[in-house]
């Protein structure tokens, strides 16, 4: 090796080993980018560069494999956690057929072809073939780029996703139980598959009551919730192990159970994924990359073959997977290729299992070659073909992925200095926004003059009181500006910062132990609602808005015919999406047909049932009865005397509040706006 010459290589040297490893984390994806590749290949390429069969500047010693171990872990808990279970549930049985179909055609075809084809054994077989029969959502930016992540055909490839990684998870234990004890046997399958069932049966049950109770009692400083998150992230890994399978399927089946109680764009969402791209994942990459060996593929043909015979068959296989179920499904040509460029993508899972084949004896060298030589390919292959795709679909479809204000709206965030729940509002708010967006939440204090002239102290102590809560926001990449004003009015302060920020969107947080002299809520929201057009929020959060486990939304008589009934349809729709939750909507009305289908009217596609109240005092009884304590109520609402109005909503929010869960949205519907309401809706 061209170091081995000079004094002290291999680094062994902890600070040394570190410091590389960092810049590798960080030119490797640069570089790579610009050719198109994604991040993860230039940390695998630097691997091979920096490893013992490269230049053998880094040895491949204990803390490289411990902190690869940890990565591997963390990468399997990232894919559970990311899986898009509410387009699994959207459609269930379109997922089942695609997810089934694109993994046992590549599985059975690719045994078949590397037992007769590359002459091997019927378990390495069986195990590559299940490293390229799943898939990794590379392309995902593209077509959420293009906003049509809610075609049908879209939907089914990400709940598809939760069938082909537990498949190709769950052959792996097999395949490994296989290699340790020497041969199939029914006992083997019983043990796999009692320990499969008793670790999801255990993960599944334990974890999201204890992780509703934490981040309901214990979770004032943040870190704690990533640091809860990582103890059983790694417990039911531990477990996994204790129970004879790899500790990865552990991380897998963590992530599903967290993936409804972290929803997308929070900030602990965020900083899971901070921390695994900045620093777990990536050891996991340079662990590969040292171990891949470049000599092999320069010394013969052996690696070029298998390579070409896997990806030959993935893409072959994948193309009329994505083909059959298209048409059983009724999907078009064009939806066809966008099902074939997302299920064509591989990184993640398909790295896992090959590393772990490696170490179990399964796959040698030229094996891990062929599959780094696969992500090479079809890192190239499947954006090529979705971005292709998704332009057609998104014309077809009539999408307009620049309709800003409807999917991010402008939201402007007034608290008071005493304001409760101050980090339950700004979730809310990172929830009705897109993740994407660019439009920032506007944190605004009005503070009332001193006549002792204490105003501008006051000013200072309630804007530093805004940035501590920002640095909250800044942890989830949320853009926000922070707004003070100076008026003897509060709620003219309000409104004129809706006006001066252009917002569109107004959040309101109700204390009703402050709640007196009032027509509804109290002085300042009341008159705020007068003095104001906008949408408004109020608020009241009995338990952390990303455990809410049920949206259970109130719909008054007559309030389809306001004129910003849609958007208030659209932002519940949104919010149950994000949340990953269930809708239940009540409707004073013996035939709920009708509402149903102004539901389906509009953008998103969620589930929803409904259900018939005769009145209030029966809609009360009913929530009283049903209402857990993680369940969050929604109510549209007109303004006082408006269209759908009705004298007991003023009563409403003392009633909700006295609900198991003490948790409510009120919406009150955009006014005097009739036409604003049709971006929302689908277009055919």
């Amino acid at each position: 090796m061209m170091f081995d010459s000079l004094s002290g290589f291999p680094l062994e040297d902890p600070i040394y080993v570190f410091t590389l490893a960092l810049a590798a984390f960080l030119v490797g994806p640069l570089l790579i980018k610009r050719l198109g590749q994604p991040g993860i290949v230039g940390i695998v390429l630097l691997g091979v560069l920096i490893g013992p069969d490269g230049t053998g500047l880094v040895a491949h010693g204990d803390a490289i494999e411990l902190l690869g171990t940890v990565g591997l872990v963390y990468l399997l808990f990232t894919v559970g956690l990311e899986l898009n279970l509410r387009g699994f549930f959207r459609a269930p049985e379109n997922a089942a057929v695609f997810g089934l179909t694109s993994f046992f055609l590549p599985l059975t075809v690719g045994v078949f072809v590397c037992t007769s084809v590359l002459g091997f054994d019927f378990w390495p077989a069986l195990l590559l073939s299940a490293v390229f029969a799943s898939h990794t959502l590379l392309a995902y930016p593209i077509v959420n780029r293009y906003d049509v992540t809610q075609n049908d055909a879209v939907t089914a490839v990400f709940g598809g996703i939760l069938f082909t990684d537990t498949l190709a998870l769950t052959l792996l234990a097999i395949v490994l139980g296989v290699a340790d004890g020497g041969g199939l046997s029914p006992l083997l399958i019983g043990q796999v598959f009692s320990s499969l069932i008793l670790l999801f049966a255990t993960v599944w049950l334990v974890v999201p009551p204890i992780a509703r109770w934490f981040f309901y009692n214990l979770s004032d400083e943040s870190y704690f919730e990533f640091l809860f998150v990582l103890v059983f992230v790694f417990a039911s890994a531990s477990l996994a192990e204790i129970l004879g399978i790899d500790g990865i399927l552990g991380a897998f089946v963590a992530g599903v159970a967290f993936n409804r109680l972290i929803p997308q764009g929070s900030t602990l969402m965020n900083r899971i994924e901070f921390v695994g791209n900045a620093f777990f994942i990536p050891f996991f990459l340079l662990h590969v990359g040292m171990l891949v060996n470049v000599g092999v593929i320069l010394d013969g043909p052996q690696t070029l073959q298998i390579a070409t015979v896997i990806i030959a068959t993935m893409i072959g296989t994948k193309f009329v997977a994505a083909w059959t179920v298209g048409e059983l499904l009724d999907f078009d040509r064009t939806e066809r290729g966008v099902m074939f460029g997302l299920s064509s993508g591989q990184a993640a899972a398909a790295l896992a299992i090959t590393i772990l084949g490696v170490e179990a004896g399964l796959f040698g060298a030229a094996e891990l070659n062929a599959v780094v030589l696969m992500l090479l390919v079809t890192a190239l292959v499947s954006p090529w073909i979705t971005e292709r795709y998704s332009r057609r679909l998104a014309v077809s479809d009539d999408a307009d992925p620049e309709r800003e204000d409807a999917v991010d709206p402008r939201i402007l965030l007034p608290l008071p200095p005493d304001s409760e729940n101050r980090r339950d509002l700004l979730e809310f708010g990172f929830l009705l926004r897109d993740e994407s967006g660019t439009n920032p939440i506007h944190l605004l204090s009005v503070v009332r003059p001193s006549w002792s002239g204490d105003t501008e102290s006051n000013v200072e102590e309630v804007e530093s009181q805004l940035r501590d809560l920002a640095e909250f926001a800044y942890a989830a990449e949320a853009p926000l500006e922070i707004e003070t004003r100076v008026n003897h009015n509060v709620a003219s302060g309000i409104a004129r910062g809706a006006l001066e920020t252009r917002s569109d969107h107004v959040i309101m947080g109700w204390n009703p132990s402050k709640t007196f002299g009032e027509k509804v809520f109290g002085s300042i929201i009341d008159q705020v609602l007068d003095w104001t057009t906008l949408p408004v929020s109020v608020t009241h959060f009995g338990h952390p808005v990303n455990t809410t486990g049920h949206l259970r939304v109130i719909v008054p008589r007559s309030i389809d015919h306001h004129d910003g009934f849609y958007e208030g349809v659209y932002k519940v729709k949104r919010l149950a999406d994000k949340l990953g939750v269930p809708i239940t909507v009540y409707v004073f009305e013996e035939q709920t047909n009708r509402y149903q289908q102004l539901f389906d009217f509009v953008e998103i596609d969620v589930s929803a049932e409904f259900e018939t109240v005769s009145g209030w005092d029966d809609l009360q009884s009913e929530l009283r009865d049903v209402t857990e304590s993680n369940d969050l109520v929604v109510t549209l609402s007109s303004r006082v005397g408006g269209v759908g109005w009705d004298d007991e909503l003023e009563a409403l929010p003392n009633r909700l509040v006295e609900l198991p869960s003490r948790s409510f949205v009120v919406f009150y519907l955009r006014e005097g706006e009739p036409d604003y309401d049709s971006q929302f809706l689908r277009i055919d």
